[in-house]
């Protein structure tokens, strides 16, 4: 639900539950109200844009159009709105309310990083910057890998180790996986696609123990067994593909991407510096 449609649904039970609660303010001497505003509640102003924008909101889901009463009811709920955020303030939700402050920082992290994250890097800064962290955007090695499973009923199941060291020379010896798998039992649940797969895919199937040893094969070799939940992998190395660095007319979109993400990044770190400078700050004794 957008933000004007939302502050519509609030209805007149609204009002008529901020005033029961006391929350609303008594009558004030009247203030002039800019030009730029539509209001003003307890002296902060109601942005004439924000109720057009809740008038446009309403008037698109409308068919026959805005009476005035309809336009009277945007601000009210407007007013609504402004009324329960200072209250909320004054009963300090910002300081003893989790959700509200992680609102809130969300929305300032969101406020201070959004002009940097939006403007548009020069050619020569994505130049630079894929130059700088070339090994980022490069594609990642794949293997090719062939696997015998042998289960172990425990931790210290000696026979499943001894099965799956003889696996390891079989497979040495030349014997087809298939062949050792058929002898040494049944196979993994999960067994691995065909072709070359990436690490990361190659670890969500065997676990990064497995991947630790198989980035130490040359291609042709077989690892020594490799405990894993239920029992041992012996994993051979058919091949490997290495990672391809592409050039940047093939990546300039994704480095333009995070050219701006690290402009955000910087841009709020000089924020909170800044803030940092200018606050006091007093730690408790003990603190690391």
């Amino acid at each position: 639900m957008t933000r004007p449609v939302a502050l519509l649904a609030l209805g007149a039970a609204i009002g008529l539950t901020v005033a029961a609660a006391g929350l609303v303010s008594k009558p004030r001497a009247a203030h002039t109200v800019p030009d730029d505003a539509i209001a003003t509640v307890n002296g902060t102003l109601l942005r004439r844009a924000d109720y057009e924008r809740a008038v446009e909101a309403l008037a698109s889901d409308r068919r026959s159009g805005l009476a005035d009463d309809d336009k009277r009811h945007v601000l009210d709920r407007l007013v609504d709105e402004e009324l329960l955020v200072q209250r909320a303030f004054e009963l300090g939700l910002a300081q003893r309310d989790r959700r509200v402050r992680t609102d809130l920082v969300t929305a300032m992290i969101e406020a201070v990083t959004n002009e940097a994250e939006q403007s548009e890097p020069s050619d020569a800064d994505v130049a630079a910057y894929f130059a700088e962290h070339r090994d980022y955007f490069a594609t990642p090695g794949r293997m090719q890998v062939e696997q015998v499973f042998v289960r172990a009923s425990g931790d210290a199941d000696a026979d499943a180790l001894a099965r799956a060291r003889d696996a390891a020379e079989k497979l040495r010896a030349g014997v087809s996986a298939e062949a050792v798998q058929t002898e040494a039992g049944p196979a993994p649940v999960a067994t691995l696609p065909g072709g070359a797969l990436p690490a990361a895919k190659l670890r969500e199937y065997l676990g990064p123990a497995a991947v630790e040893a198989l980035l130490a094969l040359a291609p042709g070799a077989v690892s020594e067994p490799v405990r894993a939940a239920g029992g041992y992998h012996v994993l051979r190395l058919v091949a490997r593909e290495p990672g391809a660095s592409p050039a940047l007319a093939e990546v300039e979109k994704e480095v333009r991407a995070e050219v701006r993400r690290h402009a955000g990044d910087a841009a709020l770190r000089r924020y909170l510096d800044d803030l940092r400078s200018r606050a006091e700050i007093t730690l408790a004794g003990g603190v690391p």
